[in-house]
């Protein structure tokens, strides 16, 4: 066993001394060594239950054999932390979770992992440690909320987080009263659980499940049921077999497996934070994701399951339509995924999905029937964003698919929510935000509250956004970010002016500006950096460090 360097042999007695110290028997000491991630805490509703599920892990591990032994990761609320500086720390926390991760587990030289996660860049983190120490390990989600109920109209549907984002737009351009956005408020997340929609945490823990890291229902049983503290009893089970047979992360999460990721990613209609994360956990897996090869595969994959923002559905639907084997056993009539792919149940895809079906259509549609005969996401280049950008083209409405009009110029978030919220904003307009990429935010904040502003305005079947930073998963309408280069590295949208006209297409994949090659020459010649606006601390070694987003914004 790996952990022997830790405990075997008469030289490892003061180690074995330092474990009785904490209760361990010499029995618990001689099983293999199972490390714990667990990222539970009091500041994210996601993680707030996580102590429970990790409990049920770790009797999964002692029923099997092992030695569970548990310790704790960070993690950042992008609810929470959205619109003020907190925002900059998020998308760099998933650096510090992998990084902290490695650090126990080399550290303590553990046999095998399960990472018990949910949020938005905790995922990912913990599947780049995954990747990249390449011990056998399974992740396990907490699952998401239960939508809430709209407290008093009982026809409109279920309401979640970015309801109550929308609502402040509302309330602002006085289409809604204060009253009824407290309304809202108080019930609009109803349990704990990952947001409940087709935001980040579900994209990610749905992805876990389709590349094959998590075991079947990881990405969608509700985080209340029962159903959910079984799986995670499993999950601690199915790692001493994992260990057993020696099936690491990158036996699994192979090339091949990527491409399964991505297409169930374009049927789902998955979180643009997806085109940031996918690339950096296949970086840890030594395998390329190409931004091309993401339209390549959206062009070719329909688009299955309309949730919440584009739709009205919300992952307790999904879960109850079938979940992610029923999307992968639809996909598959098509030969859209790899069966043959391995997963942590030890058996491949195929086998994994062979007794799945949809049990509602108006949730899970088939190919014949889909919501969009392309994917979610579309990444599009131009001469505004020579390296890509992304919008996922499932949350626009027709008008808006094609889009030309004026640049509003913003060099911060602050500015443009202003501008929004004070209705200094007019239908055609295009908000441009820039100064908000990896470098220059720093940390490439998610901005749902202007784009929730101008949704909740009923102006986003007017407006477009364009951004260099990026948007949260309940993002819809017009909102196209991670714009590279970006303008803190001089690329294109720093020399954008005021009045510049912008053209939008997103069937054809083009963002333009409309100048020509010899004008745009001539302003980046003239184009000076300003000076950053974190100068010490974590993210300014995080600025200095950090890649483009067009690469998964990844700390080289």
């Amino acid at each position: 066993m790996k952990s022997d360097i830790a405990k075997k042999g008469i030289e490892r007695a003061p180690h074995r001394s330092l474990f009785k110290a904490m209760g361990y028997t010499n029995a618990e000491i001689g099983r293999p060594m199972i490390g714990i991630a667990n990222a539970a805490n009091r500041i994210i509703p996601g993680h707030v239950h996580l102590n429970k599920i990790t409990e049920a892990v770790k009797a999964g591990v002692y029923m099997a054999g092992g030695t569970p032994i548990e310790f704790g990761t960070i993690g950042v609320c992008d609810g929470i932390a959205m619109n003020h500086i907190g925002m900059k720390y998020s998308l760099a926390s998933r650096e510090l979770i992998a990084d902290s991760i490695e650090v126990m587990a080399i550290a303590h030289a553990f046999d095998a992992m399960v990472m018990v996660t949910n949020c938005d860049k905790i995922v990912p983190g913990m599947l780049m440690a995954a990747a990249r120490l390449d011990l056998p390990t399974i992740i396990i989600s907490g699952g998401p909320m239960l939508a809430g109920e709209h407290p008093e109209k009982s026809d409109s549907g279920k309401i979640d987080l970015v309801t109550v984002f929308e609502a402040v737009g509302a309330v602002l351009s006085g289409k809604m009263t204060e009253d009824e956005l407290a309304l809202i408020e108080d019930s609009a997340c109803p349990t704990c659980g990952s947001c409940s929609g087709m935001f980040t945490a579900n994209s990610m823990n749905c992805l876990t499940e389709a590349i094959g890291m998590g075991l079947p229902g990881n990405g969608t049983i509700p985080a209340v049921l029962a159903a959910r503290i079984r799986l995670a009893k499993e999950a601690g089970m199915q790692v001493m077999n994992l260990l057993e047979k020696q099936i690491t992360p990158r036996k699994i999460m192979t090339e091949k497996a990527f491409k399964n990721a991505l297409t169930v990613d374009m049927a789902l209609g998955c979180s643009t934070n997806t085109v940031l994360h996918l690339p950096a956990i296949a970086r840890e897996a030594r395998v390329s994701i190409d931004l091309e090869r993401i339209n390549e595969i959206s062009r070719v994959t329909p688009h299955l399951c309309s949730l919440s923002p584009a739709g009205m559905h919300h992952l307790e639907d999904l879960n109850r339509a079938g979940g992610i084997s029923a999307v992968l056993k639809e996909l598959s009539r098509s030969g859209l995924v790899d069966e043959d792919c391995l997963t942590v149940t030890g058996k491949t895809v195929g086998e994994n999905i062979k007794d799945a079906r949809i049990r509602d259509r108006a949730v899970i549609r088939t190919l014949d029937k889909p919501y969009h005969k392309e994917g979610g996401l579309a990444i599009l280049f131009g001469n505004l964003a020579p390296e890509g950008c992304v919008v996922k083209q499932s949350a626009v409405c027709d008008e808006m698919l094609r889009h030309e009009g004026p640049a509003r110029i913003f060099d911060s978030e602050e500015e443009a929510g202003r501008a929004i919220m004070e209705g200094k904003i007019q239908k055609g307009d295009v908000i441009v935000i820039r100064y908000e990429g990896p470098m220059g935010g720093p940390g490439m904040r998610e901005m749902l509250t202007p784009t929730a502003a101008i949704a909740g305005m009923k102006l986003d079947a007017h407006v477009a956004l364009l951004t260099d930073g990026r948007f949260s998963g309940g993002t819809r309408g017009a909102s196209i970010g991670h714009i590279s280069p970006e303008a803190m590295r001089g690329g294109p949208i720093a020399v954008v002016q005021e009045g510049d006209r912008i053209s939008i297409d997103i069937p054809g994949k083009k963002l333009t500006l409309r100048i020509s090659e010899k004008q745009m020459e001539e302003r980046l010649a003239k184009w000076t950096p300003p000076q950053p606006k974190i100068t010490e601390g974590y993210m300014a070694r995080y600025a200095r460090m950090v890649s483009s987003a067009s690469r998964g914004a990844v700390v080289k």
